[in-house]
């Protein structure tokens, strides 16, 4: 199954999202088509690594592709500015030219910190997803999103650097721990929240089955989630209009994430996201009735959390959220529902709505 993501702003810029089972051993050829190079360097974590670069490492050299693999300690402490730079000094030390591409083989992380090298290294290289867990294979990988996380906050210095191909080969996900596979289930619930109400409805009769790894339901849940953030990114590349309806559940998400010190899953702080998120949307009158508890009864029933985490207080999340890159001159903006499969918005008004601060405290209040 391949996916375009048809890029307007940049057509030459536009690629596709390969899915499917044993990617990985054509992976060579892939490379060839979509990132040619002199020299690769295979960026992961050190879980990841462990499984898989070696033997990924291995195969591109036997096809005949140099390649080198350059690991970073694994988890969502290591986004930093310093893993940056130590990947970007090992890969100069290397003698690696502007020929070069970067694969970015693990999860969130890692291709959000080798995007954000490939963005950077030379004033930019090519680079090729090769996304190893659940939520990168359907989110994080898709986009062109990339950086690294600071005190103040997530993802607040990166860049827009889009791949060159997207390789989601779902054999991995066998090895993936239950708990990551939830996480990444987070994600699939937003995308059937804000743009397809059957899609979210296959969610709620299918969940189990996709925990379970059935390979049918776990292929349909990665080719629709893929196919629905395709389809929006591709026409709002660089997140100036409708492209903002993917931030569901993530200003809160991302302030319990910080918070935490990044404790809590990416994915389980956008479950307690959206949970909060929804019900603000029904007391601003935004969301239809019932909207909130249907969406909350799909997370749990997907072993995700819906309770904000000990230690986050409701000041120090509405602190957060106010340095949060989506913020405006320190006005907290949310992506809303107005029911399942559809979000409040257009072209016009904007995509995001701000809400009253006592409103917002009694939202995370009430997520205790």
């Amino acid at each position: 199954m391949t996916i375009r993501v048809p890029l307007r702003e940049d057509r030459d810029a536009s690629y596709d999202i390969v899915i499917g089972r044993g990617l990985l051993a054509e992976l060579p050829r892939f490379l060839r088509a979509a990132a040619p190079a002199v020299a690769y360097a295979v960026v992961s974590d050190s879980h990841v690594a462990e499984l898989y670069g070696a033997p990924l490492v291995a195969r591109l050299v036997e096809g005949g592709l140099p390649a080198r693999l350059f690991v970073f300690p694994a988890g969502e402490w290591n986004k930093s500015r310093e893993t940056w730079a130590t990947l970007s000094d090992q890969m100069l030390g290397a003698q690696l030219g502007r020929d070069c591409a970067v694969v970015a083989l693990g999860g969130g992380v890692v291709g959000d910190v080798a995007g954000f090298v490939a963005a950077t290294y030379l004033r930019g290289v090519p680079y090729v997803q090769v996304p190893t867990t659940l939520l990168a294979m359907i989110d994080s990988s898709i986009g062109g999103k990339t950086g690294v996380d600071v005190p103040s906050g997530k993802n607040l210095l990166g860049a827009f650097h889009q791949p060159r191909l997207v390789v989601a080969d779902l054999e991995v996900l066998g090895s993936l721990p239950p708990v990551q596979l939830a996480a990444g289930m987070a994600e699939a619930v937003k995308h059937g929240v804000i743009a397809d109400a059957d899609y979210f409805g296959f969610l709620e009769t299918a969940h189990a089955a996709v925990l379970a790894r059935d390979p049918g339901a776990l292929e349909r849940a990665v080719t629709r989630s893929v196919e629905i953030k395709a389809e929006v990114v591709a026409a709002d590349e660089r997140e100036a209009g409708r492209r903002a309806i993917l931030n569901f559940g993530h200003t809160v998400g991302h302030a319990i994430e910080a918070t935490s010190r990044f404790d809590v899953l990416h994915g389980e702080a956008v479950a307690i996201g959206m949970a909060c998120e929804a019900r603000l949307a029904e007391a601003l009158t935004i969301a239809a009735p019932g909207t909130a508890q249907r969406v909350r009864r799909l997370l749990e029933r997907c072993g995700l959390p819906l309770e904000r985490p000990a230690g986050a207080s409701v000041d120090e999340l509405l602190r957060v959220m106010q340095v949060d890159k989506k913020a405006r001159s320190g006005t907290v903006r949310f992506s809303l529902p107005r029911a399942i499969g559809v979000m409040h918005g257009d072209a016009g008004a904007g995509w995001t709505v701000t809400a009253p601060e006592q409103l917002v405290r009694e939202t995370l209040a009430a997520a205790d």
